[in-house]
């Protein structure tokens, strides 16, 4: 794969000045191949390039800005099966996941460039005669875009696309354990006819090259997916260079099972979105409360369901969950089942390493399924990203709420029942930023991914996410022939 030893800065494909990083197959445990590993310095050309691209990408119609990117977007869909096997190869995702992410990275090109015609200002009357007040959407300038390795393809879209047609030029900073994705579309922006520093691919790890990216003062954007640690060091660096920024911190999401819910529903929703990806989802139902009167059979039908799952390798179609991500994350989510049973948690279904792997090598682990949880243990408040899941009996709606709301999270929630005035309460007293009823995610494109307290500031999608990447500039526009000064109400003369 000597096609990803190059990262892409100004149009032009480029080493690494720091040498290079392998990246590994988390099915096997082998390096798949090596990429550059980018300076502080190359870091800070990447956003000289960006700076020097965008007044003339901005300075197209919003109708040649989309051209370019439907023309991304049709080649993504006609690179569909490397660009998804890429992704199962250094991410451990089902090809049938991988597949739709990167249907998804094509759907977010389109989406975007339909905004056209689209973005919008506005017009305010003055208080002066012979003037209007015009409030324009214009480009923030240079955004850097930091994503995580969960979903290596979608991410690169879910940045590049808004930015792209608000008029913007982006250096995008991959995770350094899942670039190759990034890399791969590299070319298709290239192929595509993106201008050079219009859309900038730096690799390197997040503590050199996403740092000097962050801390720069050149930039007036800062967009990234991850975690609150990170979210947090992003924050306090950008607030030097009083730098905006638009952060999305994981979740801890309860999904909420009354009595009257539909059984079958609740659980398919319940195993789909607890062991989706491993687990490693930001939306994942991370924790469940379930009704006591429907307690029992529905965890005699989630285990049963849990257990039907196929684990192996994620190139087959008939797989359902591939391999963690790493070594280093297999072994936390193992801390963390052993921490909760240490507490009292009772194992419902023990998952661990497989005695046979799917293959050798690989980053194994069986779903695990923990009750007899409290509120209290770290299994319930802290993100797990992996695929265990605890439970709780819950004895009315309004204890669901209370320990749902309950958390430094505040990202997705679900809720399964059929009584409309639970609905309207949970709609108007769950604090998320996301609230599914009766389904589970992913989300639309036309949405809103946004969340409260930890889980960040700031948000994707629709048109309240692309508003992120638009400043707003007021005019005054006096075609009067005279002064409007001596009219204003608060400046004390009369006209």
């Amino acid at each position: 794969m000597k096609d990803f030893n190059r990262m892409w800065v100004d149009g032009q494909w480029i080493g690494g000045d720091a040498g290079t990083r392998p990246v590994t197959n988390p099915s096997n445990g082998q390096t798949i191949t090596e990429v550059p590993e980018a300076t502080p310095h190359q870091a800070a050309k990447a956003i000289e390039a960006a700076r020097r691209a965008q007044p003339a990408w901005g300075a197209l119609s919003p109708l040649d800005r989309g051209k370019v990117m439907h023309r991304i977007a049709a080649l993504v869909r006609e690179h569909a099966d490397p660009l998804a096997r890429l992704v199962v190869e250094e991410q451990g995702k089902t090809i049938s996941e991988a597949r739709g992410e990167v249907g998804g990275a094509a759907e977010f090109f389109t989406y975007f460039a339909e905004f056209a015609r689209r973005i919008q200002g506005e017009i305010f009357p003055s208080d002066a005669p012979g003037e209007q007040i015009w409030i324009q959407r214009v480009p923030v300038g240079v955004v850097v875009g930091i994503i995580p390795w969960n979903y290596p393809a979608a991410l690169v879209s879910r940045k590049v696309a808004p930015s792209m047609i608000a008029g913007n030029a982006i250096v995008l900073k991959p995770h350094e354990e899942t670039p190759l994705s990034a890399l791969y579309m590299a070319r298709l922006f290239e192929a595509a006819g993106v201008p050079p520093g219009v859309v900038n691919i730096v690799t390197g790890s997040g503590s050199t090259v996403g740092a000097a990216l962050t801390e720069h003062s050149d930039i007036d954007l800062v967009t990234m997916t991850g975690s609150i640690p990170t979210g947090k060091r992003i924050m306090a660096a950008a607030a030097r260079n009083l730098v905006p920024v638009s952060l999305e911190l994981g979740g801890k999401a309860p999904l909420i099972v009354m009595e009257d819910a539909d059984l079958d529903l609740a659980v398919a929703s319940a195993v789909t979105s607890r062991f989706m990806n491993c687990g490693q989802v930001c939306i994942c139902n991370e924790r469940m409360l379930v009704h006591d009167a429907v307690y029992d059979e529905f965890i005699r039908r989630f285990v049963a369901a849990t257990q039907a799952l196929n684990v192996g390798d994620p190139m087959l179609d008939s797989t359902d969950i591939g391999p963690k991500v790493s070594a280093a994350e297999l072994q936390k989510v193992e801390r963390i089942i052993q921490v909760a049973i240490d507490a009292g948690a009772k194992p419902l279904l023990r998952g661990g390493r497989p005695e046979t792997p799917p293959v050798k090598g690989g980053n194994w682990l069986m779903p695990t399924i923990l009750g007899d949880v409290t509120t209290d243990m770290a299994v319930m408040r802290d993100e797990i990203f992996g695929p265990v899941v605890p439970v709780m009996r819950i004895t009315s709606f309004d204890e669901a709420l209370r320990i749902a709301n309950d958390s430094q999270y505040g990202l997705s929630a679900y809720l399964f029942t059929n009584d409309f005035a639970r609905i309207m309460q949970a709609v108007q007293d769950a604090r998320f930023g996301e609230i599914y009823i009766n389904r589970i995610g992913p989300e639309s494109l036309q949405g809103y991914h946004t969340g409260y307290r930890n889980s960040g500031p700031g948000g994707d999608d629709g048109i309240h996410g692309l508003d992120a990447y638009l400043r707003k500039k007021t005019v005054y526009a006096n075609y009067s022939g005279r002064s409007p000064v001596g009219l204003m109400p608060w400046n004390g003369r009369k006209a």
